[in-house]
């Protein structure tokens, strides 16, 4: 069983990426949301994985967070639900989400995933309610929750400090150059050449 897969990035596509290892390229089929938090081309990445084994293929399954490939597992548990199912609901919700639809009772949100329908989101949610904690399910959102902030706070700390050192650069003392770029409504997607561009209009 190969547990997790650490390589260079070579390919990225809708449903698979290739992980280049020792000189060997690997073929991972992977959910279409983890295209969002892949490194660019060449970088190093760690992706877990589940290798299926059949009669004619062997396919190797991955996910960036272990939390995922848990769920994965989970999934495929259920009759009627293959890897390739699995991957299709991971791919149309996250993994809290999940959660929190099996904790729920909602249906409707499961049977939105690629080829799951009503009958099969209630064997779902009936097969995995006793395998699912709902203080788990808490814990694990607050702690990815957490994640995020904390990732968007590095990036506004880091486009803040350019922005004033630019300010500060420009003649403006250093208490000038905060009070004005801590005015401005910062964005996600704000460079720091927007912030000083906001923030010279508030000195």
């Amino acid at each position: 069983m190969i547990a997790y897969i650490k390589g260079s990035l070579s390919m990225v596509t809708d449903s698979e990426i290739i992980v280049e290892n020792g000189g060997i390229g690997y073929r991972i089929m992977v959910p279409a949301s983890l295209a969002g938090g892949l490194p660019h081309m060449g970088s190093e990445v760690c992706v877990y994985t589940y290798m299926n084994v059949r009669e004619d293929a062997v396919q190797l399954f991955g996910f960036l967070e272990m939390d995922d490939l848990e769920m994965f597992g989970k999934l495929i548990t259920v009759n009627g639900i293959g890897p390739k199912a699995a991957l299709g609901i991971l791919s149309a919700m996250s993994s809290d989400d999940l959660r929190f639809a099996i904790l729920s009772d909602d249906v409707k949100t499961i049977a939105k995933a690629p080829g799951i329908g009503p009958k099969t989101a209630s064997k779902l949610i009936l097969e995995l309610k006793d395998k699912v904690n709902l203080e788990e399910a808490f814990e694990k959102k607050l702690a990815n929750v957490q994640e995020e902030e904390k990732e968007n706070a590095g990036a506004d700390d880091s486009i803040v400090s350019e922005a004033v050192s630019a300010l500060v650069a420009l003649g403006y003392s250093q208490s000038e150059a905060l009070k004005s770029v801590k005015s401005v409504d910062i964005t996600p997607d704000m460079t720091a050449g927007q912030l000083l561009r906001e923030g010279l209009k508030r000195v």
